[in-house]
């Protein structure tokens, strides 16, 4: 395992929209070892090929000792509730900072493993929170896009701040 460096905000990489996985093998099994490593490093619960420069739909979520690390490939959100929470998010590539998303309460992703076996998973609260900024990741969304002009524009001169140290 290998913590890889991560692209940090402004890149221009973070805007574009991964590629789908078409090969299960042993190299992607690498990668989602690598992303678990370099997310612990960060740290941080949440990480997507994206955030370490490669253009793959694959996110690696550890939200619960209990349950473990998972990883997502070609993770897609195929049902959200209407009912919406407010929860508080930042990111690997913009640590330092974070602010108050509204994000659908529930949702059911469909996904592979691995291994390509295709799964689905319905997840409530910051599980669903993940999900969707993940993914959001993955379509070249970063989180910031979701807040009003005038709250990014504090938050990304806060981080400004924050990198001069």
């Amino acid at each position: 395992m290998t913590i890889r460096p991560i692209v940090r905000y402004p890149d221009p990489r973070l805007a574009l929209p991964a590629q789908p996985v078409t090969v299960f093998d042993g190299a992607l099994r690498d990668l989602a070892r690598d992303l678990l490593e370099t997310m612990h490093a960060a740290p941080g619960i949440g990480i997507t090929a994206p955030h370490i420069g490669i253009s793959l739909r694959v996110v690696v979520l550890d939200l619960d000792p209990i349950v473990g690390a998972r990883t997502y490939v070609n993770p897609e959100i195929i049902w959200a509730s209407p009912e919406t929470i407010m929860h508080q998010e930042g990111s690997v590539s913009m640590p330092g900072v974070n602010d108050d998303i509204q994000r659908h309460a529930r949702v059911r992703i469909s996904y592979h493993d691995v291994h390509g076996n295709l799964q689905t998973e319905e997840s409530a609260g910051l599980r669903a929170v993940c999900h969707q900024h993940e993914i959001d990741q993955l379509n070249g969304l970063f989180w910031i896009q979701r807040l009003s002009r005038l709250k990014r524009e504090r938050l990304i001169k806060r981080f400004e701040k924050v990198s001069r140290g």
